[in-house]
């Protein structure tokens, strides 16, 4: 499934502390719970850069947004402050964990800081401006939205995820021709994505073509049966039209 996040889970080596970094990855993975407690002391006690970051992934996986975002963000304005091109992807994990928490304009905040930094690399900087777009989208801002996503395909044209975004807020928009297109380019590569496929039906239906709509709903359902995008893709196929 096309991830909602994306949050480098991969932590750097910032400080030169490889053996601590490594240890902080393999305990998220394992327990979350006791990464969080571990990775909050160590974040008091050196408040290094990849502490913070660890502190904050530990957060993520346990899914407590808004102090995964405090964390990450720390981390970022920390190796902002040092001059390490690495704050890019921290400013980018923290907008990320902005947007699952229901934060975006916080969100905004965060990836401000990759999209008008002149030195970060283009596929990150492409990457913020579609999850800007994410963001726009959550403030009902679809203008600003489809000026974003617009520059984010620019410079990350392979991304299917940006695609099927793009799609999806064309579709609200009202504007089922660029819908339709975009839609078809994450199809191109995605097919295999429950999220594509439900969107694929829904502006297939709302373009008045029932029966790629059927199909591309019956895809959906069956790629993920138990998931929210198999039971919405569900709930289409038994709503009456």
């Amino acid at each position: 499934m096309i991830p909602i996040l994306f949050l480098a889970a991969a932590l750097t080596d910032i400080s030169g502390d490889a053996a601590r970094v490594a240890a902080c990855q393999k305990l998220i993975a394992a327990d979350p719970k006791t990464a969080v407690d571990q990775a909050a002391a160590w974040a008091e006690r050196d408040k290094s850069v990849p502490a913070r970051q660890c502190l904050g992934l530990a957060f993520v996986a346990v899914e407590r947004w808004g102090p995964a975002e405090a964390a990450l963000a720390q981390a970022a304005a920390q190796a902002e402050t040092d001059h390490d091109a690495r704050s890019f992807s921290l400013w980018s994990q923290a907008g990320n964990a902005a947007l699952a928490g229901d934060q975006p304009a916080k969100a905004r905040e965060d990836l401000d800081h990759v999209v008008t930094a002149s030195a970060a690399p283009s596929t990150l900087v492409g990457e913020a401006w579609v999850d800007r777009a994410r963001a726009d989208v959550a403030l009902d801002d679809l203008a600003r939205a489809r000026t974003d996503m617009d520059k984010g395909l620019a410079l990350v044209p392979q991304d299917p995820f940006a695609w099927y975004l793009s799609a999806s807020l064309a579709r609200k928009q009202n504007d089922l021709g660029r819908a339709q297109k975009d839609i078809a380019t994450a199809l191109k590569s995605a097919s295999d994505d429950p999220a594509v496929q439900l969107e694929a039906g829904n502006i297939y239906a709302a373009a008045g073509q029932p029966d790629a709509a059927h199909a591309a709903w019956t895809r959906a359902a069956q790629l993920a049966p138990d998931t929210p995008e198999g039971q919405a893709a569900k709930a289409a196929l038994t709503t009456p039209k």
